[in-house]
Protein backbone atom coordinates (compact mmCIF):
# COMPACT_ATOMS: atom_id res chain seq x y z
CA UNK A 1 0.00 0.00 0.00
CA UNK A 2 1.90 3.42 -0.97
CA UNK A 3 1.70 6.19 1.32
CA UNK A 4 -0.51 9.23 1.12
CA UNK A 5 2.45 11.17 0.21
CA UNK A 6 3.08 9.57 -2.59
CA UNK A 7 -0.59 9.58 -3.57
CA UNK A 8 -2.33 12.34 -3.17
CA UNK A 9 0.01 14.91 -0.54
CA UNK A 10 -1.49 18.39 0.16
CA UNK A 11 0.16 20.81 -1.62
CA UNK A 12 1.41 23.70 0.76
CA UNK A 13 2.85 26.89 -1.05
CA UNK A 14 4.81 29.08 2.01
CA UNK A 15 4.96 33.12 1.75
CA UNK A 16 7.22 34.69 4.01
CA UNK A 17 10.09 37.11 3.43
CA UNK A 18 12.54 35.71 5.92
CA UNK A 19 14.46 32.98 4.71
CA UNK A 20 14.50 31.99 8.42
CA UNK A 21 10.85 31.21 8.92
CA UNK A 22 10.44 29.91 5.18
CA UNK A 23 12.75 27.13 6.34
CA UNK A 24 11.20 26.67 10.24
CA UNK A 25 7.60 26.12 7.96
CA UNK A 26 9.62 23.77 5.39
CA UNK A 27 11.14 21.69 7.97
CA UNK A 28 7.59 21.32 9.70
CA UNK A 29 5.90 20.70 6.59
CA UNK A 30 8.61 17.45 5.99
CA UNK A 31 7.69 15.79 9.35
CA UNK A 32 3.68 15.82 8.10
CA UNK A 33 2.26 12.85 6.61
CA UNK A 34 0.45 13.77 3.42
CA UNK A 35 1.99 16.74 3.33
CA UNK A 36 4.03 18.43 0.16
CA UNK A 37 5.63 22.07 -0.28
CA UNK A 38 5.33 22.84 -3.43
CA UNK A 39 7.08 26.15 -3.78
CA UNK A 40 8.03 29.10 -1.61
CA UNK A 41 7.89 33.07 -1.74
CA UNK A 42 9.62 35.95 -0.43
CA UNK A 43 7.42 38.54 -2.26
CA UNK A 44 3.76 39.34 -3.19
CA UNK A 45 4.51 39.13 -6.89
CA UNK A 46 6.37 35.94 -6.39
CA UNK A 47 3.62 34.43 -4.46
CA UNK A 48 1.00 35.20 -6.71
CA UNK A 49 2.60 34.15 -9.60
CA UNK A 50 3.57 30.83 -7.35
CA UNK A 51 -0.03 30.18 -6.95
CA UNK A 52 -1.12 30.54 -10.06
CA UNK A 53 1.75 28.36 -11.76
CA UNK A 54 1.42 25.87 -8.85
CA UNK A 55 -2.11 25.51 -7.67
CA UNK A 56 -1.47 24.63 -3.98
CA UNK A 57 -4.46 23.43 -1.68
CA UNK A 58 -2.75 25.68 1.34
CA UNK A 59 -0.86 28.68 1.31
CA UNK A 60 1.11 29.62 4.47
CA UNK A 61 0.83 33.57 4.28
CA UNK A 62 3.15 36.31 5.94
CA UNK A 63 1.25 39.96 6.12
CA UNK A 64 4.60 42.10 5.87
CA UNK A 65 5.48 41.31 2.41
CA UNK A 66 8.61 43.91 1.16
CA UNK A 67 6.30 44.77 -2.01
CA UNK A 68 2.88 44.55 -1.03
CA UNK A 69 0.55 43.45 1.77
CA UNK A 70 -0.61 39.52 2.29
CA UNK A 71 -3.80 41.37 1.92
CA UNK A 72 -3.23 42.14 -1.70
CA UNK A 73 -1.77 38.86 -2.29
CA UNK A 74 -5.54 37.40 -0.35
CA UNK A 75 -7.49 39.83 -2.65
CA UNK A 76 -5.94 38.97 -5.77
CA UNK A 77 -5.69 34.85 -5.66
CA UNK A 78 -9.07 33.81 -3.51
CA UNK A 79 -11.46 34.75 -5.37
CA UNK A 80 -10.63 32.55 -8.29
CA UNK A 81 -9.00 29.75 -5.76
CA UNK A 82 -12.24 28.77 -3.66
CA UNK A 83 -10.79 25.05 -2.97
CA UNK A 84 -7.09 26.85 -1.70
CA UNK A 85 -6.82 27.01 1.89
CA UNK A 86 -5.52 30.22 3.19
CA UNK A 87 -3.71 30.23 6.47
CA UNK A 88 -2.38 33.48 7.57
CA UNK A 89 0.83 33.48 9.99
CA UNK A 90 1.93 37.27 10.77
CA UNK A 91 3.05 39.10 14.10
CA UNK A 92 0.46 41.55 12.73
CA UNK A 93 -2.17 40.35 14.74
CA UNK A 94 -4.21 42.90 15.90
CA UNK A 95 -8.19 42.98 15.49
CA UNK A 96 -8.41 45.28 12.25
CA UNK A 97 -5.94 42.65 10.47
CA UNK A 98 -7.62 40.04 11.19
CA UNK A 99 -10.82 41.17 9.98
CA UNK A 100 -9.23 42.31 6.64
CA UNK A 101 -7.55 38.79 5.80
CA UNK A 102 -10.80 37.16 6.84
CA UNK A 103 -12.87 39.25 4.58
CA UNK A 104 -9.83 38.71 2.18
CA UNK A 105 -10.26 34.94 2.11
CA UNK A 106 -8.50 33.91 4.89
CA UNK A 107 -9.60 30.51 6.32
CA UNK A 108 -6.89 30.76 9.40
CA UNK A 109 -5.42 33.42 10.72
CA UNK A 110 -2.19 32.53 13.07
CA UNK A 111 -0.19 34.90 15.70
CA UNK A 112 3.92 34.23 14.81
CA UNK A 113 4.56 34.93 18.44
CA UNK A 114 2.29 32.69 20.33
CA UNK A 115 0.48 30.60 17.65
CA UNK A 116 3.52 29.46 15.41
CA UNK A 117 3.44 25.76 17.06
CA UNK A 118 -0.35 25.53 15.93
CA UNK A 119 1.01 25.19 12.18
CA UNK A 120 1.20 21.79 12.02
CA UNK A 121 -2.22 21.06 13.09
CA UNK A 122 -3.71 23.74 11.05
CA UNK A 123 -2.19 21.83 7.97
CA UNK A 124 -3.38 18.91 9.65
CA UNK A 125 -6.38 19.45 9.56
CA UNK A 126 -6.69 20.91 6.48
CA UNK A 127 -5.14 17.27 5.31
CA UNK A 128 -7.33 15.47 6.69
CA UNK A 129 -10.41 17.46 5.00
CA UNK A 130 -8.66 16.84 1.80
CA UNK A 131 -9.25 12.88 2.16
Amino acid sequence: MQSMRTTNPTRIFIVDDSADIRSRLATMLRELEGVELVGEAATAREAIDGIACLDPHSVLLDLGLPDASGVEVLRAMAPSRPATVFVVLTNRSEPQYRRACERAGAAYFLDKSSEFHRVGEVIQRIASTRH
